[in-house]
């Protein structure tokens, strides 16, 4: 089931699987910003990435002297989320632990998605509860893909010398660290960028990104306050990634404790903690 709301500017879209955002589209225009998902290429548009954020070595970690299974990306982005809340413009959904989840991830949570509608684009809001009497270990990450075409660009908002770590064919970290090619401030998206997969970027300066065009005048600028940055798509592919990650893939220097992960978070009981991102669309 797909749940929308609408504003004066714009409607937007939310899968139940997921709380995936399935569409945000103009009503001045009729332009979808949203890739479409067609399975021939990426069947995601925009999932959610908890408790973890890319793969596990082995796809297992360990937990109080306990050994978890738990597959790429975490386990909210393939079960569905129940809608808590409507007005017109803003759709609030929630998934919470379960026995199921308990067996890959042994801690009580909420975890709770806003997508509110502004006048120039959309504000989507993340809360992780941690319902347990212990402390919660987590990652959180946004996945959202954007419609363009090769030869579109990624703007920084300040000057930046990047460089990228890069995921094996195993999707786990490896050592080494490559420059960015960038046009000043500019990632142009070619159809190799992704040859080798993902951007994984930290130590930036720029707090948003916008998404531009020589061959229109409409822009996407993405909002963003995470320490590391993915961008993503398939090589050659109609759109791509802007990922805020609040954690990252594991590395093959293995740990005892999920504690130890680089980049995990925490949360005492009770406790909860957001994280956001927004997007402002000019036409």
């Amino acid at each position: 089931m797909i749940f929308y709301a609408e504003n004066e500017n714009f409607i937007v879209g939310v899968k139940e699987m997921g709380a995936e955002l399935t569409s945000l589209k103009s009503k001045k225009t009729g332009i979808e910003y949203i890739w479409n998902g067609n399975v021939d290429i990426w069947y995601g548009q925009s999932p959610i990435l908890f408790p973890i954020i890319g793969r596990l070595l082995d796809d297992k970690y360990r937990y109080n002297g306990n050994e978890y299974t738990m597959a790429k990306h975490g386990i909210v982005r393939k079960k569905p989320f129940t809608l808590i809340s409507k007005t017109a413009d803003t759709l609030v959904f929630q998934q919470s632990s379960d026995a199921d989840s308990l067996k890959s991830y042994p801690f009580e949570f909420d975890l709770i998605v806003e997508f509110k509608l502004t006048d120039n684009g959309l504000s989507v809001a993340h809360t992780a509860v941690n319902k347990d009497n212990k402390v919660m270990y987590y990652s959180f990450g946004a996945h959202p893909a954007f419609n363009c075409k090769i030869g579109d660009y990624l703007e920084f908002s300040d000057n930046e010398n990047l460089l990228t770590e890069r995921i094996d064919h195993e999707s786990i970290l490896i050592e080494e660290k490559f420059p960015v090619e960038m046009d000043g401030k500019k990632i142009i998206i070619t159809n190799d960028l992704f040859k080798d997969d993902a951007l994984i970027l930290s130590g930036y300066k720029s707090k948003a990104v916008t998404l531009k065009s020589n061959s229109h005048n409409r822009t996407i600028k993405f909002n963003f306050d995470s320490p590391l940055l993915g961008i993503w798509a398939k090589p050659g592919a109609p759109y791509v990634c802007i990922e805020p990650w609040w954690g990252v893939n594991d590395n093959y220097d293995k740990k005892s404790d999920i504690s130890e992960k680089r980049a995990i978070m925490s949360l005492g009981s009770n406790e909860s903690a957001s994280f956001n991102w927004n997007v402002e669309i000019c036409e």
